[in-house]
């Protein structure tokens, strides 16, 4: 339960965290956000790190001269695309025996199985919708790594998206993440951008309930 309230804290704070860890580490956080940004999506156990909040606090410190954007970016978009590889081909190598087993140790079955019904559903944009929706993004690279897509067609898709992913969240928070509407209610900022980012896994959730219900 104490991880649970700091993680939350972490979420809701990422403003004062990330300001900690800038006076502290200096350049160093350049390192430290990319493997946040790698890990979120690079490995499966990790879905819980902060991936859409992170990109847009680093980019409201970016605005103020704490960091340099044009880093962020570049390093940011690797580290999401870098991950993304990674995962893919850890799905390719073992995904095919582990899909099929109803019991995984740190591996939520749940998850997974749902990133599978949307992949079917959507397929190759999946990868593009995916990378906006918390959890789902985690597994989508899992699962086509599995047997669902190509490596180059999955390099284009994958490219695509992290460019795009972190340049939506990054640079929204660079030029608005300082309106002191936004600034004085970070915390409520950070909880509308992870609402507004679950809302599509929300939404095809409950139409599934909805089509199993008729």
């Amino acid at each position: 339960m104490e991880i649970l309230h700091s993680l939350i804290d972490i979420f809701l704070h990422l403003d004062r965290h990330l300001s900690v860890v800038i006076q502290n580490y200096g350049a160093w956080t350049y390192l430290i956000l990319f493997l946040i940004i790698f890990c979120e999506t690079g490995l499966v156990v990790t879905p819980f790190l902060p991936g859409d909040s992170l990109l847009f606090a680093a980019g409201t410190f970016a605005a103020i001269g704490a960091m340099e954007v044009e880093w962020l970016f570049p390093l940011l978009s690797l580290a999401a695309i870098g991950g993304n590889t990674v995962n893919y081909w850890i799905g390719y190598r073992v995904g095919p025996k582990v899909f099929h087993k109803k019991n995984v140790r740190f591996l939520n079955r749940e998850y997974l199985d749902r990133t599978h019904r949307f992949f079917e559903k959507h397929g190759g944009k999946t990868i593009i919708i995916a990378r906006f929706i918390p959890i789902i993004r985690t597994f989508a690279p899992f699962v086509a790594g599995v047997g669902f897509m190509t490596h180059w067609r999955f390099t284009f898709y994958n490219v695509t998206a992290g460019i795009a992913w972190v340049g939506l969240f990054l640079f929204s928070g660079y030029y608005f993440g300082n309106i002191p509407l936004v600034r004085n209610n970070f915390s409520i900022a950070i909880l509308a951008i992870i609402l507004i980012s679950v809302l599509p896994g929300v939404i095809e959730y409950l139409r599934h309930r909805y089509r199993l219900a008729q």
